[in-house]
């Protein structure tokens, strides 16, 4: 009987259902996770996988890694496909030149967010029978992932075409990117309050930058660095942890930072405004191959 329970309870915990959402022009596909044991505030996170807009899926180990730590906490998780625009072989070439390399990755990148606000809308116009509050929902997102949310987010501030889908009024209740980046002209700037937002980078990061990339175009992706100097000059709840010393690892690190992340939200749902600044050492978070990459030797990858 002791052997049934025990399976029933790793049975429960592991339930997952799978779902299609409308994309603008493809039918994609999301994961939900279900806890054993649901918060009692029924809050879910929606998290996007990354893979430099040209691999990765919903269902991949490292997001099944996430779904399980995130459920141990009680969360329903939510992990949506997304568009990925670099597997679009005629489009590459059109834009082979670093200016049209700009327009690419901006394609890329609005394709990623428009689909997480597809997701988001879905999830939230399903809330009922997934058993979640809207008003509870958390982005997250790692690398790739990470810029599609916190992009997400700052169309939707900002009352951009990508983010329409969403309904009237709804913004998440955190986000929490490793490793992300906004694509912008100019150093970001929010019509209307962005989401409390904390910012995970690690400052050798030349994948994702960690300042801004390129440095020689004014239409930039600007990193965690200049993200969170913004957003704290306008008030915006906002934790940055920095990794010193560390590059693109940081952006497969939410299983190993879960209890911060959890302390983030928590804040969040209660509503406090804070803000955070600080820089991390983790001893389990060591400088690997991804210290030393950069962008364009992931692309030769």
């Amino acid at each position: 009987m002791l052997l049934l329970l025990a399976a029933f309870a790793v049975q429960a915990q592991e339930r997952k259902e799978t779902h299609v959402f409308a994309g603008r022009d493809s039918a994609l596909r999301l994961d939900v996770w279900y806890p054993a044991t649901p918060r009692p505030d029924s809050a879910c996170v929606v998290a996007l996988f990354g893979g430099g807009f040209v691999m990765g899926s919903r269902d991949n180990s490292y997001q099944q890694q996430v779904a399980k730590v995130l459920t141990e906490r009680g969360f329903v998780v939510v992990s949506p496909d997304y568009r990925l625009g670099l597997k679009d072989t005629a489009m590459v070439a059109r834009y082979s030149s670093i200016t049209g390399t700009q327009t690419l990755f901006q394609w890329c990148i609005d394709m990623a967010a428009e689909d997480c606000a597809a997701a988001c809308a879905w999830v939230v116009g399903h809330a009922a029978e997934l058993g979640v509050n809207p008003n509870r929902m958390v982005l997250t997102g790692s690398s790739a992932g990470a810029i599609a949310v916190l992009q997400m987010d700052y169309y939707r501030a900002n009352g951009k075409p990508e983010a329409a889908v969403l309904p009237a009024g709804w913004k998440p209740a955190a986000v929490v990117p490793y490793a992300g980046a906004i694509m912008c002209k100019g150093k970001p700037q929010w019509k209307t309050a962005p989401a409390p937002t904390m910012l995970m980078h690690g400052a050798k990061d030349k994948i994702v930058a960690y300042k801004r990339f390129p440095k020689v175009l004014r239409h930039a992706l600007y990193g965690a660095d200049v993200v969170a100097k913004q957003m704290r000059k306008a008030d915006y709840p906002c934790w940055v942890v920095r990794f010193e010393g560390i590059g693109h690892e940081v952006a497969s690190w939410l299983p190993g930072s879960v209890d911060l992340f959890c302390a983030f939200v928590g804040q969040a749902f209660a509503g406090r405004v804070t803000t955070l600044d600080a820089t991390m050492s983790d001893s389990k978070l060591t400088p690997t191959k991804w210290t030393d990459m950069n962008v364009m030797d992931l692309y030769k990858r």
